[in-house]
C-alpha cells in the first residue's frame, strides 16, 4: 500500500489535549485541589523543620549549660516576634505530622480515589490548624 491510500483507510487520530506549564503571572490565580495544597505545604513544612533544626538544637544546648543561659533564653523567647517564629515552627511540625500520617495511610492504598483523597486532605487542615491555634493561644499566654 502506498502512503496516500493508507491515510485514507485509517481513521484520523483525535487531537489530544495539551497541558502546558503555567506562567509565573498565573500562579496567584491558579487553584490547586486540597490534596495539592497539602502536598506542597508538607514539603514546605519539612524544609522549614530541617533548616530550623540546627538552630533549635543549639538553643536547646544553650538552655542546658547553666541557669543563667536558660534565663536569658527564656527572656528572649518571651518577645512577641520570637513567639511568632515559634508558632510557625509549631504549625510546620503539626502539619508535617498530620500530613505524614495521611501519606502513610495512602501508602496502604486506602483513600486513593478522588473523593476520599479530598476528604483526607481537608482533614489534615481540620486537625493541624486548630491544634496550631490552641498552641498559639497557649504560647501567647491566653491560658
Amino acid at each position: 500500500m502506498s502512503q496516500t491510500s493508507q491515510s485514507t483507510i485509517l481513521p484520523k487520530a483525535r487531537k489530544r489535549p495539551q497541558f502546558r506549564n503555567i506562567h509565573i503571572s498565573q500562579i496567584v490565580s491558579y487553584s490547586l485541589p486540597p490534596a495539592g495544597m497539602v502536598s506542597i505545604l508538607h514539603r514546605v513544612s519539612g524544609a522549614a523543620l530541617f533548616l530550623a533544626l540546627p538552630l533549635l538544637l543549639w538553643l536547646f544546648d544553650l538552655s542546658l549549660i547553666s541557669e543563667l543561659s536558660f534565663a536569658r533564653l527564656a527572656e528572649i523567647a518571651g518577645q512577641w516576634w520570637v513567639k511568632l517564629i515559634l508558632l510557625g515552627l509549631v504549625w510546620a511540625f503539626l502539619h508535617h505530622l498530620v500530613a505524614g500520617i495521611r501519606y502513610l495511610v495512602l501508602d496502604l492504598h486506602i483513600g486513593l480515589d478522588k473523593g476520599p483523597s479530598r476528604s483526607s486532605a481537608l482533614a489534615v487542615f481540620a486537625v493541624s490548624i486548630p491544634l496550631t491555634m490552641i498552641a498559639g493561644l497557649r504560647l501567647f499566654g491566653v491560658f
